[in-house]
């Protein structure tokens, strides 16, 4: 095939668009790729649908090698299955719901679970069926509060959903190892480094997750990794350890000092060094129990106010709050006017005996994983400008239970091993690029997803849901491989293998580009030939450099002394090939 760049829908820019945060942003709609339409709405021109269908392409070799099965559903559908299974509540204003003319609900959906579940119960009833596993690639749709970094996070994207279909949890491991090992050779293809990282599985429901997130500093999802052990986690996912309980016999009973002036962690440690020092040591923010207190916001409209107590050390974790809170919900911090409506909360001075769904301010409680029974504390007393020192956990204040949401920090030690050989913690930065999980029987018994055994009894059937996104996978390519000078596409994603650029007026040069064009395109290879007559060398070659093509092919003032230059567009190494073997050399070159 050969693209003509005089008749090829693509105009290049030279200066960034105006709302572009990151490199693959800026480039893929510099150099033609794509067209904002809306805020996260793009349009997908020649060259990027090229590179989308090709990574396409790639994941449904490996899906139908395991054994799956391609099918499309609608991308508008009915609110019922929504209704049955309690998204329809639980998403709240993270998808798009609409009417249609006799008032019928319906919602552009945000992933298809209920509708694959559906679709098997209406066509199998039979062990005999199974397994299986059917899979789609299909456009979906959130309604992202802020939409950013081009199609890393859009309201409009293309996601491969798979889901696997068993008879019971031993079949599930099966499928679910199939699908890891095909999405190993999936991002191996791919042409980007990547990590698999221990998950959440958030409004997914289920029980096994992990996550295959491409290296980026412009990534969204921050990982970590043990220094010594292969533990690896999405912060949202790590387990803090959990410290044993101490003995608080002999500890000292708790009292209540003046503390004028120490609404902050900092103005209250250094208070207390001032007025209370410590004979083994000075006192850090660590020793203070600090609680935070949200308004937070259910699908469903109740609004309840809930507070988490951690070490003072430590902050509030945004992501891993919304992680555990679940999809839909909205929180945000007390404000002056939550204050006022309690009256018993005493801000800057909040400690546990105001806290709790049974105690007078009537707010749920939860405590960080390292406040366990016997640690002592020095928190608020509920009164302006008073602090409580020595609170014991387990003998002067309990909670509501636990909630792991602190920030995750370097050095933290390994939930695995840094008990034992001293493991700790370092964080990246990583674009979520692939997410499978054991969903078990959470769709299958919310909408009846029975067969019969070969006992003829009936069984719930357990599932998993396996999910990757090929538009995101354009903008990590991107990130991963583009350079000072524009992007720089792996050849088994790039629109085109070569890119011929002819330069200079002269009639014979855009003779030989033809002919080189025509020739390589007859040998199989994709070419995007630059024939556009009155356009400088250095307006063509600066496109080329910015689409990114691997190769790139000069024919111009070296056709003179029979040569044509060969540049590898990754490296920048150049060569010149006589005109009569060029040909040979570049399919040589492509199907290496």
């Amino acid at each position: 095939m050969i693209l003509r760049m005089s008749s090829l829908f693509v105009r290049t820019l030279r200066d960034d668009p105006a709302d572009a945060e990151v490199p693959s942003h800026r480039l893929l709609v510099r150099a033609g790729y794509i067209r904002r339409a809306a805020p996260g709405i793009y349009t997908w021109l020649p060259l990027g649908l090229r590179v989308l269908r090709k990574i396409e392409d790639i994941i449904r070799e490996e899906m139908d090698s395991i054994g799956g099965q391609e099918l499309l559903f609608p991308a508008l559908l009915p609110r019922e299955p929504y209704d049955a299974s309690g998204r329809w509540t639980e998403y709240g204003d993270g998808i798009f719901r609409l009417k249609d003319r006799k008032d019928g609900d319906y919602l552009l959906g945000p992933t298809h679970e209920e509708m694959f579940t559906l679709v098997v119960k209406d066509l199998y009833s039979s062990y005999k069926d199974l397994p299986l596993t059917i899979y789609q690639i299909q456009n979906k749709y959130r309604d992202e509060a802020r939409p950013r970094a081009g199609l890393l996070r859009g309201r409009e994207f293309v996601m491969k959903d798979s889901y696997s279909f068993d008879i019971d949890d031993a079949g599930l491991d099966e499928s679910y190892q199939r699908h890891r090992n095909a999405y190993i050779r999936i991002f191996d293809k791919l042409g980007f480094e990547y990590v698999i990282v221990k998950a959440e599985a958030g409004a997914m429901g289920g029980s096994k997750s992990e996550e295959f997130l491409a290296k980026a500093e412009v990534g969204e999802d921050t990982y970590v990794r043990c220094t010594r052990c292969d533990y690896a986690a999405n912060v949202e996912a790590v387990d803090t350890p959990r410290p044993p309980a101490r003995p608080f016999d002999d500890a000292p009973a708790a009292h209540t000092e003046q503390t004028p002036g120490t609404p902050t962690i900092d103005s209250l440690v250094a208070h207390l060094n001032e007025r209370f020092p410590r004979a083994d040591r000075e006192w850090h923010a660590g020793d203070t129990l600090k609680n935070v207190v949200f308004s937070v916001r259910h699908p469903d409209g109740t609004v309840e106010a809930l507070a988490v107590g951690l070490p003072g050390d430590r902050e509030v974790d945004a992501k891993r709050l919304e992680s555990k809170l679940g999809e839909g919900v909205v929180f945000e911090p007390f404000g002056e006017a939550d204050f006022a409506a309690r009256p018993t909360l005493a801000k800057g001075y909040i400690g546990p005996g105001a806290l709790g769904e049974k105690k007078p301010a009537g707010v749920r409680y939860l405590l960080d994983p390292r406040v366990v029974d016997g640690t002592a504390w020095v928190t608020g007393a509920d009164v302006d400008g008073s602090h409580v020192l020595d609170l014991v956990a387990g003998r002067d204040f309990t909670s509501d239970g636990l909630i792991d949401v602190a920030e995750v920090r370097d050095g933290d030690p390994c939930p695995v091993c840094g008990h034992t050989d001293g493991g700790i913690l370092e964080s990246a930065r990583g674009i979520e690029m692939g997410h499978i999980f054991q969903l078990g029987r959470l769709y299958a018994d919310a909408l009846d997803l029975q067969v019969l055994d070969e006992n003829g009894k009936l069984v719930t059937v357990t599932m998993g849901s396996y999910g990757i996104g090929p538009s995101r996978a354009v903008a990590a390519i991107a990130e991963g491989t583009l350079d000072e000078l524009g992007l720089s596409w792996p050849r088994n994603v790039a629109p085109a293998d070569v890119h011929l650029v002819a330069t200079g007026k002269d009639d014979e040069v855009f003779t030989a580009a033809e002919r080189i064009a025509t020739e390589l395109s007859a040998a199989g290879v994709d070419v995007l030939y630059d024939d556009r007559p009155k356009v400088s060398p250095g307006v063509k070659f600066k496109d080329a450099e910015m689409i990114g093509v691997p190769t790139i092919v000069v024919v111009g003032r070296n056709l003179a002394e029979g040569t044509i230059e060969v540049r590898d567009r990754a490296s920048g190494a150049r060569e010149d090939v006589p005109v009569d073997a060029v040909v040979d050399h570049l399919v040589a070159v492509v199907k290496a």
